[in-house]
């Protein structure tokens, strides 16, 4: 497997739990554990569009 597929799947890997721990932010009740959950999908989505950027190759499709 090349880097950039190793990349481009790791990247992809980043965006499910980002969007994983969003959902979860969204059905919990407490404030506080929402917004760590938020925090922790920001910080996982920022982590996959550095990781899309190491691949070299655009991973997602153009909006």
């Amino acid at each position: 497997m090349s880097v950039a597929r190793e990349s481009g799947d790791r990247a992809q890997e980043l965006r499910d739990k980002a969007r994983h721990m969003t959902e979860a932010a969204e059905r919990t009740t407490d404030p506080e554990q929402r917004q760590r959950l938020q925090e922790k999908a920001r910080k996982l989505q920022e982590q996959s569009e550095q990781q899309g950027k190491m691949g070299g190759g655009n991973i997602r499709p153009p909006k």
